[in-house]
């Protein structure tokens, strides 16, 4: 497993020459993309949202497109649509597919979209297909979905349904720089503008293995078992949720502490892969009682109460 570790340690290297910092955020969108599942993205906007995601797919020559959610953003903006062309005098329907048609798609600001709209989406997410009319078309290998949202409770957005969050493997949050990295950002992006030349450190074929790979690192019964133990409390623990973590929780979390295993080159799950991906696996599935919340405890307070009982 460690030779492995040199080919992630290339890519955060890399990364690193145009992202500064979001050390955590970049390993956690690394570990949604090596199990295969989509993640969410919260933070303030000009956090390096964006680049980052951009970023990623250029290490990994893989094709990037971004949906712009708004109101009035159709299924079909994103699906792709049928157009009249001719062909030698004859008019047929044509497909001509739309921004879902990448390996990494960066969905920004998916709570402004309408319920009908994001459900669009979440076909594509879940299916990895996409019906339009009465055709189905396939999604090439890796897809991944990066969806990313405001926090802040701003005007005209419609929040994530609860099944719809639990789609997600990872809700990963962008923090603010430090005020080191913050003057490294300044002087890096007001001085001359120079589009970094990178190199490819991992090629599709490669991540396809590596998915592979992440499915087969070791986990001990024990940690299987404290693992199905903590989503189960989230469902028992009345004192902090109202309501808990899905199945869909159990297998996230025993994925990610995998892939989490892999990129820093051990060839078995540890406790502390489990300590690291249990919030960002469990913050957006957990739905906090009133009591809970008017305490003003925040979903990853309550992970941490959960996580010290098991």
């Amino acid at each position: 497993m460690s030779n492995h570790k040199k080919t992630f340690d290339d890519l955060f290297h890399e990364m690193g020459r145009v992202v500064v910092g979001q050390q955590e955020m970049i390993e956690q969108l690394m570990v949604a993309i090596l199990s295969d599942s989509n993640a969410l993205l919260e933070g303030y906007p000009g956090l390096a949202k964006t680049l980052t995601v951009r970023t990623l797919a250029r290490l990994m020559d893989l094709r990037f497109s971004r949906i712009q959610n708004t109101p009035d953003l159709m299924p079909s903006d994103i699906n792709g649509t049928y157009v009249i062309e001719d062909h030698n005098g004859k008019r047929e329907f044509v497909f001509h597919p739309g921004p879902i048609f990448a390996n990494i798609v960066l969905a920004d600001e998916i709570n402004r979209a309408t319920p009908k709209t994001q459900s669009a989406m979440l076909e594509a997410m879940q299916e990895k297909q996409v019906t339009v009319g009465t055709s189905t078309y396939k999604l090439e290998q890796p897809f991944f979905v990066l969806a990313t949202q405001n926090p802040i409770e701003q005007e005209g957005t419609y929040p994530l349904p609860e099944a719809q969050a639990d789609r997600f493997l990872l809700k990963i949050r962008a923090t603010y720089p430090t005020y080191q990295e913050e003057m490294e950002i300044v002087n890096r992006y007001t001085t001359q503008q120079t589009d970094k030349r990178l190199k490819v450190v991992m090629s599709r074929n490669q991540l396809l293995q590596m998915q592979q790979l992440t499915r087969q690192v070791p986990i001990s019964n024990d940690l299987k078992q404290k693992i199905v133990k903590l989503v189960g409390i989230t469902r028992t623990n009345k004192g902090l949720v109202d309501y808990g973590a899905s199945p869909r929780a159990s297998i996230g979390l025993i994925l990610a502490c995998k892939a989490r295993a892999l990129m820093n080159g051990r060839n078995h799950v540890s406790d502390e892969d489990l300590r690291a991906m249990a919030y960002p696996v469990l913050r957006h599935r957990i739905v906090l009682n009133f009591d809970a919340e008017r305490k003003g405890t925040t979903p990853d307070e309550a992970i941490e109460q959960l996580l010290q009982k098991v």
